[in-house]
């Protein structure tokens, strides 16, 4: 007869495995079944509506002069009426020529609004300040390196004809740069995930969490941040769920993203992120209740669980170890072996890369174990409480020569 510790080691094994089974594949496969046949709203503005609403972007910018310029003009290079569009941008006490840029531009643009700040705040404080000010009942959340193509904004808005609609995600699009980096892998993943989200957003109106870059939200159901947080996007669309308001992705609305192509830099981004995000676990984790029901079991299925992921992987890990320790059997040790063989082929790749051999395969395995690395080391981050909300932006364009 199995002893306690052997049955609970197995169960921790193979629950571990069926949880992260789940979250990357299961749930996924499940989703695209539910949603076969299903249509996006359809209640929509027609695109020469003269009811379509105003609306008022929104902007958060520190130290980004190197893609500023051509942020405001695909802003403004828009299908949508230019009378009804207020772009809004705050700095965060940018030490750069951001300011300058962005006040000559203004001249040229008369629906753009500018708001220095003298000191750093952190995005959540640039973004409530520059909430107050504006006054469309559509906002457009967006980041300095997504550049809008003409019909963006406006199939962002479009939704909101329809009144059970609170938020709308936008498409970005990815180039991919290099077969050295890593852009490649964040591409697969960036389209996988917006493909997600809009099933989310057909099947039960409850995608989780919009991609900051560009979404819009109906104002009145628009709760900015606290101070303090890191992942503003996240709160603001669990904020619309939590008030009743359906969120959806709309693939129509395509932008283009410069996206990390170094490892480290994107590890450095993925660990901030994931300390914000158990910020947003605690604060929405009523919305996790019932996990058998739409916006439970989307939220629980493609982000706690996936969250939760590295400590999955260390459980499997261990418990698998026990087992052979106390004498599992053939099957815990070709387990085990397989677990130690795949935390070395980042290792592998990386030798690899150093003279210029560069396998697809192994590049995504190294891109899955890094960014669950940075997924524990913001939880622990977490756990030790964060202190500032202040950001550094992203290296960009790292793929062009």
């Amino acid at each position: 007869m199995p002893l306690l510790p052997d049955v609970l080691a197995a169960a921790t094994f193979w629950g571990s495995l069926l949880l992260v089974a789940h979250t990357y594949v299961l749930y996924p496969l499940l989703l695209a079944r539910l949603a076969r046949g299903r249509r996006q709203n359809a209640e929509v503005y027609a695109p020469d509506s003269a009811e379509l609403p105003a609306v008022d972007v929104l902007l958060a910018v520190y130290n980004e002069e190197q893609v500023i310029e051509e942020k405001i003009r695909s802003t403004f290079a828009t299908t949508y009426p230019l009378d009804k569009l207020t772009f809004y941008i705050g700095s965060d006490n940018s030490s750069d020529r951001t300011n300058a840029l962005i006040t000559q531009l203004a001249a040229g643009y008369p629906g753009l609004q500018f708001r220095p700040l003298g000191q750093r705040t952190g995005k959540p404080g640039v973004m409530e300040v520059l909430s107050e000010q504006a006054t469309a009942p559509v906002l457009v959340l967006t980041d300095a390196n997504v550049f809008f193509t003409p019909d963006t904004l406006y199939e962002l808005v479009k939704h909101f004809r329809n009144p059970a609609i609170g938020l709308v995600g936008g498409h970005i699009l990815n180039p991919d740069h290099r077969q050295e980096g890593i852009s490649g892998q964040e591409k697969a993943y960036l389209e996988r995930e917006n493909l997600i989200k809009y099933q989310e957003g057909v099947v039960w109106g409850s995608m989780i969490g919009a991609f900051g870059g560009c979404f819009a939200v109906r104002r009145a159901c628009y709760h900015p941040a606290p101070r303090g947080f890191i992942v503003d996007d996240f709160f603001i669309s669990m904020a619309v769920l939590q008030d009743g308001y359906q969120a959806i992705n709309e693939l129509a609305a395509v932008c283009h993203e410069d996206v990390s192509d170094q490892l480290p830099e994107e590890f450095r981004r993925k660990a901030r992120i994931s300390a914000g995000n158990f910020q947003n676990l605690v604060v929405f984790r009523r919305l996790l209740w019932p996990p058998w029901r739409g916006v439970g079991f989307a939220y629980w299925s493609h982000k706690v669980l996936r969250w939760l992921t590295p400590l999955l992987l260390l459980g499997m890990l261990l418990s698998c170890a026990l087992l052979v320790a106390r004498g599992g059997g053939w099957l815990y040790q070709l387990l085990l072996a397989g677990q130690l063989g795949a935390l070395l082929l980042p290792l592998l790749d990386a030798a690899l890369h150093q003279v210029g051999i560069h396998l697809r395969l192994l590049r995504f395995i190294s891109h899955f174990y890094s960014m669950n690395a940075a997924l524990l080391l913001g939880f622990w981050r977490y756990l030790r409480g964060i202190k500032t909300a202040v950001w550094e932006p992203t290296a960009r364009f790292q793929g062009r020569r």
